[in-house]
């Protein structure tokens, strides 16, 4: 399996080999969506909050009385069946958020990306250079090499602030570690434009 190697202008320049043993296996979509599922919950804020009968204000005064009008017994106007009145088992602060085993997760990132590179949406670029911050540039970039308006994940070997504030004006452009690369932004993007040495750091990565 290969993927198509670019310079840092964006010129196509030769082809990389992607390891069969690790981009060849076949991705599981009960795992990506196990792992998805995941992340989207820890993300909740969980603040959700109605209030029931005793939290509302209001008055407490007993409508009307017990017996002798043939009606149904109520106590005051903060009853559920009431507009304004509380909610019965109405959503409470709760914590969303669990984990799922480490394996599960390093898994559900080399099936997200062999999904990728057998759909031939992994591109790998020499070099992100970037000498000062250059949203044009960035944007000429993936214009060059095919992206243009196409949600594209970029993949540096280590930290590169200009790259960082290079691509986060563009929408359609996110820009992340290789070591910060999860399931779900890969799985968010159309392509992956990683760098040659993030490459080999991925595959060490996803080989342990």
């Amino acid at each position: 399996m290969k993927a198509p190697l670019y310079n840092s202008t964006g010129e196509l320049i030769g082809e990389i080999e992607l390891k069969d043993e690790l981009f060849g296996v076949e991705p599981k979509r009960h795992l990506l969506w196990e792992v998805t599922r995941m992340y989207l919950s820890n993300q909740r804020q969980g603040t959700h909050l109605a209030k029931t009968r005793s939290e509302v204000v209001a008055s407490g005064r007993k409508l009307f009385p017990q017996k002798g009008l043939g009606r149904s017994r109520h106590g005051d106007i903060k009853a559920p069946i009431f507009v304004g009145g509380g909610k019965a088992h109405g959503p409470r602060p709760r914590d969303y958020s669990y984990e799922i085993p480490v394996k599960v997760k390093r898994l559900a990132l080399l099936h997200s990306l062999a999904d990728k590179a057998q759909n031939g949406r992994i591109f790998v670029i020499e070099k992100f250079e970037f000498s000062e911050p250059k949203t044009k540039k960035m944007a000429e970039l993936l214009e060059k090499i095919g992206l243009k308006k196409e949600k594209t994940l970029l993949l540096s070997s280590e930290y590169n602030r200009n790259l960082y504030l290079s691509g986060r004006n563009i929408p359609f452009c996110n820009v992340l570690e290789v070591k910060d690369a999860n399931p779900i932004a890969i799985l968010n993007s159309n392509y992956v434009v990683v760098e040659k040495d993030g490459l080999n750091k991925l595959e060490t990565r996803l080989a342990i």
